[in-house]
């Protein structure tokens, strides 16, 4: 299981904005989850899942605009169904993969660009994979606002789309295939996969 917390980078950590936290659930929604992402204290994200692709993609989305750390922890979880007498259902969450999950999100990365780290009970193996989700984690935060617009249109793996994605935005399909080279987008997609398989082998 990966076990990720996502934590707000604010100049002033002790007032996050609950509203960022929620805006970041949206956009983690079609996430596949074994336990939905959502807010667990004021400035902190988490949800859990089995699929180490979809661990990259929220990782991803987390650190878009450097806005969040980003932990993950790897192991067993075990998931307790727990049902209140007023209707309510909780579900707890214990193991090893919890135990990593909470290591992986300690402070102390304050001044690093896509701040990411990765706990696992193989240390070389945690490294390696935090190793190349931060460099992937760099492109995607790095992007301007203008990239993002083209590149936000984009399908990956679909082939003749900068012209539509050009009429869409009134630009020239020189112009969208410049935003693509610039934002190394190409370079992150071709580079996820590598990611996910590196913290497969940290399971």
């Amino acid at each position: 299981m990966f076990v990720l917390t996502l934590t707000q980078r604010v100049a002033d950590a002790s007032r996050p904005d609950p509203a960022m936290d929620h805006e970041l659930c949206r956009r983690l929604r079609d996430v596949p989850a074994r336990a939905p992402f959502q807010p667990m204290a004021p400035g902190e994200v988490r949800g859990l899942t089995e699929d180490a692709h979809a661990a990259v993609a929220a990782a991803m989305i987390a650190v878009r605009e450097d806005r969040y750390a980003v932990g993950i922890g790897v192991g067993d979880v075990f998931l307790t169904r727990v049902d209140h007498e007023d209707g309510r259902v909780a579900v707890t969450a214990e193991g090893p993969g919890m135990n990593h999950g909470h290591l992986a999100a300690q402070p102390g990365r304050d001044t690093e660009r896509a701040a990411v780290r990765v706990s696992a009970v193989d240390a070389t193996a945690a490294e390696q994979a935090q190793a190349v989700l931060k460099l992937v984690g760099r492109i995607v935060s790095e992007r301007s606002e203008a990239e993002w617009r083209v590149v936000d249109l984009l399908v990956p793996g679909a082939r003749g789309q900068q012209k539509t994605v050009a009429q869409q935005l009134g630009i020239t399909p020189q112009a969208v295939s410049k935003a693509v080279v610039r934002s190394l987008w190409n370079e992150e997609w071709q580079a996820r996969p590598a990611a996910a398989t590196l913290l497969r082998l940290c399971e």
